[in-house]
């Protein structure tokens, strides 16, 4: 049942007229449901696996399904029988690969900060992603060898220079770098948050975020 006004002739809402919700702009509730990838590699302490954790913290806030595959961690509990070989360092890299793309298939954004050194490993891991349909992203984090000895997160900078360890990435064991990585991010010339913040910014160009 409804009323009609005598000044505007509409008819207005009685308690038995059902009440119509507000239209909402359905893009501010959007949230993609599509995984990917996002592999961040580098030299180490080159803010890799800081700025994998700042940008799942930027994807948990829009509700996203998020993992941070840790290097360490995947070292610790998957690939301990691995040593740092060129081909167990590519074993490692595969095995790591295979475990992001499972994710990346089921809707999770996996981050990888994980130095993967070789060219050719990095490329067999997008290979994988390009057959499954999964998407992938590479993130190069460019900083500079001298910076990141300085940083020196782990002290294997410090090992290395007394003699006590070798075969460090891009000090006397090779680090290939990316010639054309989705995005190069020089963390040494902004923040933290600044550099989760342009991948975040590719991923939403991508139609991924």
């Amino acid at each position: 049942m409804t009323t009609t006004t005598a000044a505007t002739g509409r008819p207005t809402p009685t308690e038995n007229t059902p009440a119509t919700a507000a239209p909402t702009d359905s893009r501010e509730n959007h949230v993609t449901t599509a995984g990917a990838t996002v592999w961040l590699t580098g030299l180490p302490s080159a803010g890799k696996t800081t700025i994998a954790y700042e940008l799942a913290g930027l994807l948990r806030e829009q509700g996203q399904l998020v993992e941070v595959l840790d290097g360490d961690e995947i070292r610790e509990f998957l690939t301990a029988d691995l040593g740092f070989t060129r081909a167990d360092r590519h074993t490692n890299v595969q095995r790591i690969g295979f475990l992001a793309d499972l994710l990346a298939r089921n809707g999770v954004k996996a981050l990888v900060p994980v130095i993967a050194p070789y060219a050719d490993s990095r490329e067999a891991v997008r290979k994988r992603h390009q057959v499954s349909g999964a998407a992938y992203v590479e993130v190069h984090v460019a900083t500079p060898v001298d910076v990141c000895s300085v940083r020196d997160v782990k002290g294997l900078y410090a090992k290395q220079a007394a003699g006590e360890i070798s075969g460090l990435t891009g000090v006397d064991d090779p680090y290939e770098e990316p010639v054309a990585p989705d995005l190069r991010i020089e963390s040494q010339n902004q923040t933290v948050r600044e550099s989760a913040a342009a991948v975040l910014e590719l991923l939403v160009e991508r139609g991924l975020a």
